[in-house]
């Protein structure tokens, strides 16, 4: 392959995964994050030290773990432990 070949595939990769990126900045910008409700390794990120991200968490409702969720229903979504919180909580482990 010669070095035009190589920049444009190069350039059509970057092209396409900043293409796939721009929805999901979209969708998100009608979501909020909310500590606190996920269940045990569906968090979408922040599961606190010594954890990668998203599907960490490991327990339920977890409260320094976030899921995304519809922006205004966060401080509504009830668990066991109380409500959901736009910041990290303490909860039982």
């Amino acid at each position: 392959m010669n070095r035009s070949t190589l920049a444009i595939a190069l350039a059509g990769s970057l092209a396409t995964a900043l293409a796939m990126a721009a929805p999901v900045a979209a969708q998100q910008s009608d979501k909020e994050r909310c500590f606190g409700v996920s269940m045990a390794g569906k968090n979408d990120c922040a599961a606190g030290p010594g954890t990668t991200c998203a599907g960490t968490s490991k327990v339920d409702y977890q409260g320094n773990a976030w899921k995304y969720v519809a922006k205004g229903t966060c401080t509504t979504m009830m668990t066991p432990h109380g409500p959901g919180s736009l910041t990290a909580v303490k909860r039982p482990a």
